[in-house]
């Protein structure tokens, strides 16, 4: 360690929590290192490579740590080249060339690319986080491989050191084995070898591809090493090969019975020159309907499984046309065309998302990789699947099926029962290696061999080939310090498997799991690993992880936190339980914004897993200040404003900064933010005088009892924060109702959903509030009266964390799918929405920033919001990610920085660079709250902006208000807005 840092300038940590994050990759595999790396450039690297060899440490170079076979976890120092290592150095369009840095992410390049008309040909699933160097060390292929090659015919010449030290430029051609004596005599005396086992087909990528080395092939150093997995060399910069970019590429989906009917077809398409040809099994699909709802999936033909055939032309008409000629050539009249445009986009996002969908079979079961990368020749996939499936069959095992069919590779995650023992994993990866070689085929198409299956390659390679194989190793790396236990001298398949090794959490007085058995070990370890968390994929709506966009560390996104709750659940190295400070810190800048639980393919959710470690390390004992300032925030603002003329007492002491700062301060808030403003009477008192036109009920009234029997009743459930804090809200909320046609109920008892309780891990306290709602809001439900919650974070505790803190409530269910947002409501088919009684008013004029709130994004969908505001006419700019303030996260001390951080990544620049009387549209109260702390934005919520037209269309009231503010006139007694 002394060495390391002495010769390092970047990063060296041999924190327990750091291990932790660094234990395992996108596999079943668990190795600890003893140190983690992040170089700062070159010279870095090759001081650590020299430290490394100097004190005979085994090393492991890591990019995005999205391998699936345990190929970048080691013992020694793990070597995170991600993290700074990511520039382009150069892109040549006249030659379509580009020289990059091992760290760039794959997507970076293909941006840079884009402008010049070209793109990086391979493209794997995880192409917006998995790095160039981590693509050259499995081999990666993707989606359209089919049409452009592996990452090995994309490379042509890598910069990169030995296992004895040695750097070079690997390139092709006479003299390209000298930088490595010895080499050029071995491949000469193994040219039999070489040209009879190796490269027999286009996906085999077990062992080392060292046909790439045979004088007809050019003798390509640097195509031999692509695949070696980091054991012979540590890449340092590549110089790649680029192709144009398809001009108007047309998807072709095709149904068949199952997914061996599928592969039969293929390659008859083949003889079209498509550009990738993908395999679905539908069930994978349903997973994605289950989860996200119908609307998720774009209309698909009928089948059991697909095939996702990707055509091009000069257009849109040319690829039609080749698209119609390949169908006539499929075997099958269920088929589907989707032209460039969102359902296509939609379609490959879902495949994208496969490794992550296909974590659980459709019975629930954890499904594992290890056999997830299969391939064989094209011709023989079909019989190859029906064997594959029957041999699953008598282990008992299921999967969900999908891949690149037009390659022959066949990704399947497998419902190994591994809890308890790897023998399982054994057995049936035993069977599956002989079947594969039966057919002429490859343990790895595409994800490289690592610790999964390098102890297999004897069942398909001669004992001669794995004996060259070592004999090659022995040339670049003879102390073996280049990520040992790979390939050759292999780790035992069933060695250092991570879920045996986890103890059982179950669940206690907290959150029921009950989608995980209820156990927080098979919770955390729904993280497989494939890291979507650490890309921005806002440009496509995502919300997930604003706080490792804002500060790039492992320790800051959901999978390394899921990392570190998996070693917890091991209790080795994060080993005082649930007060293990390791937790803590990985824990801290968690904002609990849910993105995770819908964004994460494997349904990850850090907020409940966030809000039940605090549970049980706080349960009994005393807690930090701010638990008890803001988790109890309903119960005080019910103080101050319960009693007239104390709120705004409160607002004008609060109102003076010195005071206001240390209130902050002693209530374990940052003095930097401004306190909340009460309100000086609160919606649910201006009920209780009348002067609401709402009908106050402590039950369902009867059928009859509505107004003039013609207006159907729905339920006005004001939390503490439209009560308490923006009671405008609440009464914009019941003059949009009563235009749409309801009778407005307003029960009778307050009811808190215990949000606040939730995010600080008051549990108890949690479901005591819950418990009283269910008590207010239970007769509503199981009545079939429709409940509106106006705050997203509130609403959608009623949605979804209600059913899992009271799951033997049935009140709870009934709560949960009687309660809709104001949009969901009033876009409903008739009987429960307005149907032909109401239209939305005119918003043509009505240009609007919008920051859907991350729990209404995560639970609820912000899909109706959209459409109501899209069918009003409103230009919007809807925001993708957290505000940043997220509840109590951006109040709590420690956390301005990340607060504004995560702002500034989309929503404070698009609030800054609005036009003069832009509106700032924000359900969410802290949303709002963020807004106008940091931009001054004063926000509003929908029902504002609906009740601001309402009351110009039929009072004449002028719509023409500064930006942000209130256009509606207010009730009589309500609030002014609080921000």
């Amino acid at each position: 360690m002394r060495r390391l840092r002495a010769a390092v300038r970047g990063s060296v940590d041999d924190s327990s929590r750091r291990r932790a994050e660094y234990s395992t990759d996108a596999s079943n595999y668990r190795v600890v290192p003893q140190v983690v790396v992040a170089p700062r450039d070159t010279d870095d690297v090759l001081a650590a490579l020299e430290v490394a060899r100097s004190t005979g440490t085994p090393l492991t170079a890591r990019g995005g740590g999205t391998s699936v076979a345990g190929n970048s976890v080691g013992t020694g120092v793990v070597l995170d080249l991600s993290v700074h290592l990511d520039r382009i150095l150069e892109v040549d369009p006249e030659a379509a060339t580009a020289r990059v840095e091992p760290g760039v992410v794959m997507s970076s390049l293909q941006a840079a690319a884009a402008p010049h008309g070209l793109r990086f040909g391979p493209d794997p699933s995880t192409m917006n986080r998995a790095t160039l160097g981590g693509m050259i060390g499995n081999n990666a292929c993707g989606p359209h491989a089919v049409a452009y090659g592996r990452t090995a015919d994309n490379v042509l010449s890598l910069d990169v050191v030995d296992g004895t030290g040695r750097r070079f430029e690997a390139g092709a051609g006479a003299g390209a084995l000298d930088a490595v004596p010895g080499l050029d005599a071995l491949v000469r005396g193994n040219l039999d070898l070489l040209r009879t086992e190796l490269g027999r087909f286009g996906r085999q990528v077990s062992g080392y591809s060292l046909e790439h080395l045979l004088p007809e092939r050019g003798t390509d150093l640097a195509k031999a090493l692509v695949g070696t997995e980091g054991t012979l060399t540590t890449t340092l910069a590549a110089t790649v090969r680029l192709v144009p970019v398809a001009a108007a590429p047309v998807l072709v989906v095709l149904g068949y019975p199952d997914m061996p009917s599928a592969a039969d077809a293929v390659p008859a398409l083949l003889a079209h020159a498509p550009l990738a040809v993908e395999g679905m099994d539908a069930r994978l699909v349903d997973v994605v309907r289950r989860v996200k709802g119908a609307a998720a999936v774009p209309p698909l033909p009928p089948g059991g499984g697909w095939l996702m055939v990707e055509v091009g032309g000069a257009s849109v008409e040319e690829a039609l046309a080749r698209g119609r000629a390949l169908a006539a050539d499929a075997g099958t009249s269920s088929v589907g065309v989707f032209p460039p445009g969102p359902e296509a986009s939609a379609l490959w996002r879902i495949r994208a998302d496969g490794a992550g969908l296909g974590g659980r079979t459709p019975s629930g079961a954890q499904a594992w990789p290890g056999f997830e990368d299969s391939a064989v020749p094209p011709e023989r996939l079909g019989a190859y699947l029906r064997e594959l499936e029957a041999l699953m069959a008598a282990h008992g095992v299921d999967g969900l099926a999908y891949g690149h069919f037009g390659d022959g590779c066949v990704h399947l995650r497998i419902d190994l029962p591994m809890e308890r023992s790897g023998d399982p994993l054994r057995a049936f990866m035993t069977d599956a290696a002989h079947l594969v070689a039966a057919h002429g085929g490859s343990l790895s198409g595409e994800h490289g061999d690592g610790r999964a299956r390098s102890e297999l390659l004897p069942v398909m390679y001669s004992e001669r080939a794995v004996a060259l194989f070592g004999a090659v190793k022995d040339l670049f790396d003879p102390r073996d310090l280049l990520n040992p236990g790979v390939l050759v001298r292999p780790r035992p398949l069933d060695a250092d498997l991570r879920r045996p090794a986890a103890r059982p959490l179950p669940m206690a007085s907290g959150f029921a799991f009950p989608h995980d058995g209820g156990d927080l070990t098979t919770a955390v370890h729904r993280c497989v690993g494939v890291g979507k968390c650490r890309a921005d994929t806002s440009a496509s709506g995502g919300f997930m992880c604003p706080s490792y966009l804002a500060t790039k560390d492992e320790k800051d996104v959901t999978r390394g936190r899921a990392r570190v709750l998996q070693e917890m659940a091991n209790g080795t190295l994060v080993s005082r339980g649930w007060s293990s400070p390791e937790v803590h810190e990985s824990l801290d800048l968690c904002l609990s914004c849910k993105a995770c639980s819908s964004d994460c393919p494997a349904g990850v959710d850090m907020a409940q897993y966030k809000s039940e470690v605090l549970h049980r390390t706080y349960r009994g004992r005393l807690r930090p200040v701010d638990h008890y300032a803001l988790g109890w925030l309903p119960r005080w603002a019910r103080l101050v404003t319960g009693v007239p003329g104390l709120a705004r007492v409160a607002n004008a002491v609060l109102g003076v900064r010195p005071v206001a700062r240390a209130v902050l301060r002693a209530g374990g808030m940052d003095p930097r933010r401004q306190m909340v403003r009460f309100a000086p009477r609160p919606f649910r008192r201006a009920v209780r005088s009348g002067a609401v036109d709402v009908r106050r009920a402590a039950a369902p009234p009867p059928a009859d009892a509505g107004d003039g029997g013609s207006r159907p009743p729905v339920v006005l459930w004001t939390d503490s924060f439209s009560d308490a804090l923006a009671p405008e809200v609440a009464h914009a909320a019941v003059a949009v109702l009563r235009d749409a046609g309801y009778q407005v109920l307003v029960p009778e008892h307050d009811a808190c959903c215990g949000l606040t309780w939730i995010s600080t891990g008051q549990l108890d306290g949690a479901k005591r509030q819950l418990r009283h709602l269910l008590e207010v809001l239970g007769p509503f439900a199981v009545n079939g009266i429709p409940i509106v919650g106006l705050e997203p974070s509130c609403t959608a505790v009623l949605r979804s964390d209600l059913r899992d803190l009271l799951p033997d409530d049935p009140r709870a269910v009934a709560v949960a799918r009687a309660t809709h947002t104001l949009a969901e409501l009033l876009t409903a088919p008739a009987p429960v929405g307005p149907g032909d009684r109401w239209s939305v008013p005119d918003l043509s004029d009505v240009t609007a920033v919008v920051q859907p709130h991350c729990h209404h994004h995560s639970v609820m969908t912000w899909t109706a919001d959209r459409s109501l505001l899209t069918a009003a006419g409103a230009r919007i700019d809807v925001m993708a990610g957290c505000c940043g303030l997220a509840g109590n996260f951006g109040m709590q001390r420690g956390h301005y920085e990340v607060s504004v951080a995560v702002g500034e990544h989309m929503l404070l620049p698009a609030l800054r660079d609005r036009a003069p009387g832009d509106l700032y549209l924000a359900d969410g109260f802290s949303c709002r709250t963020q807004g106008e702390q940091l931009a001054g934005a004063q926000g509003l919520h929908l029902a504002q902006l609906l009740a601001a037209r309402l009351t110009a269309s039929t009072t004449g009231a002028t719509t023409d208000a500064p930006a942000g503010a209130s256009t509606h006139a207010p009730t009589p007694g309500a609030a002014a807005p609080t921000l």
